[in-house]
């Protein structure tokens, strides 16, 4: 998320233009820089791209927001008075400490230990954090496009909480779950319930910017750029952020909902009509394929295979089982970079990396080996991973 770096001595007033306007992202906390000469202050996604008057004389950087634990103390607190203190320490772990936000929804797994109080939750969760609209759980995903099953479990109207049989008066506007996300600039239009992207992963497009940058230094050139399981493109709205960075763009998914808000997110950030619907892959502008399309499938066409200096592959369950038949994209020419994420098992993952480098071509001499980077726990034994791996041309 964006922040605010603010020299210490200014610290608080700057706090308090920022409080006064709600621009302050809430469930966040303040940091010091790395120098220790200053602070980074969380901005709220509602806040304006531009800052105006005084706050604009201070620098704002991207970086991954710190949440301030109190909030979490302030939603067990809540909790304890309508749930008895011995429950609280019985069922312990259980309790949904983590969640995820996307836009004005907050959205938690409720473990079956503690779903008999899932409405005192509902009401603890959204007292603590009096910017969600709706709270959603979180029942898994189903289905070949692995969409996340969410179901309303409280909501916001006016200065009242609706959970339990409360719930069934929430109007339906109240209950939409399409929700617009601001992250690098860009706004996303998305909705969970039908095509889902992890706000928590902002720090990995951000890495994905910054080796763009490097790729388009070493071809003096805009990128050409493939993201051939796009979703609604949450990646491709932090490098078309980026002036002069992409060039020749493939956007394509398998999930008609997910191009169906991937047009309007285009729409926007090209400045440039998209259809209002879904459809098949196609040429909507010149540089610009997008629309429906298997990626296994896209090397066997000649007008995109070899076309391509950066691909993504965002299909973490099956990203390895799948780059073979996505290295066919790359310009082979010159210089090219696969830029990827991956599900492995932590005991397995020198198992993983040699699997990804027996699929890829040679890779350019200087650049490091192709490797599994752990980001972050997907389960007990699982973790989400990330690679790139930089292809030396033919």
């Amino acid at each position: 998320m964006r922040h605010l770096v603010v020299p210490n001595r200014e610290v608080e007033a700057v706090l308090g233009h920022i409080r006064a306007r709600g621009w302050g992202a809430v469930g966040f906390r303040v940091f010091s820089s790395d120098d220790g000469r200053g602070r980074l202050i969380p901005l709220d996604a509602g806040a304006p791209a531009e800052l105006p008057g005084m706050l604009a004389e201070f620098e704002v950087q991207m970086h991954e927001g710190v949440e301030d634990e109190r909030v979490e103390t302030d939603w067990l607190a809540l909790l304890a008075a309508e749930v008895d203190e011995a429950t609280i320490a019985e069922k312990g772990e259980a309790w949904p400490s983590n969640h995820e936000f996307v836009g004005d929804l907050m959205i938690v797994r409720i473990e079956d230990a503690v779903a008999e109080y899932t409405d005192s939750i509902a009401r603890a969760k959204l007292g603590a954090h009096p910017h969600i609209r709706l709270l959603l759980a979180d029942d898994g995903v189903e289905g070949e496009f692995r969409i996340r099953q969410l179901r309303p479990i409280g909501a916001r109207l006016a200065d009242r909480v609706l959970a339990g049989p409360t719930l069934e008066f929430a109007p339906p506007e109240l209950l939409t779950t399409e929700v617009a996300v601001k992250e690098s600039g860009r706004v996303i239009r998305c909705d969970p319930t039908r095509a889902y992207f992890s706000t928590k992963l902002q720090t990995e497009r951000l890495e994905t910017l910054a080796l763009a940058k490097e790729m388009r230094a070493e071809l003096g050139r805009p990128l050409r750029v493939a993201d051939p399981f796009c979703g609604v493109g949450p990646a491709l709205a932090t490098l078309l952020a980026e002036p002069d960075l992409v060039g020749d763009l493939l956007a394509a998914d398998l999930n008609p909902d997910a191009v169906e808000l991937l047009f309007t997110n285009l729409s926007k950030w090209d400045k440039r009509p998209y259809p209002n619907e879904s459809r098949e892959l196609h040429r909507a502008h010149e540089g610009r394929f997008v629309g429906l399309a298997d990626a296994t499938k896209l090397g066997e066409d000649s007008d995109i295979a070899g076309k391509w200096d950066l691909v993504l592959v965002n299909l973490p369950h099956r990203t390895i089982e799948f780059l073979p038949e996505l290295i066919p994209l790359l310009d082979r020419s010159g210089p090219s970079m696969i830029r990827g994420r991956a599900i492995v098992e932590e005991a397995r993952i020198e198992e993983a990396n040699a699997a990804i480098r027996a699929s890829l071509p040679p890779t350019m001499p200087g650049k490091p080996e192709p490797a599994l980077r752990i980001k972050r726990d997907y389960s007990a034994s699982l973790r989400l991973c990330s690679f790139e791996a930089w292809i030396e041309s033919n």
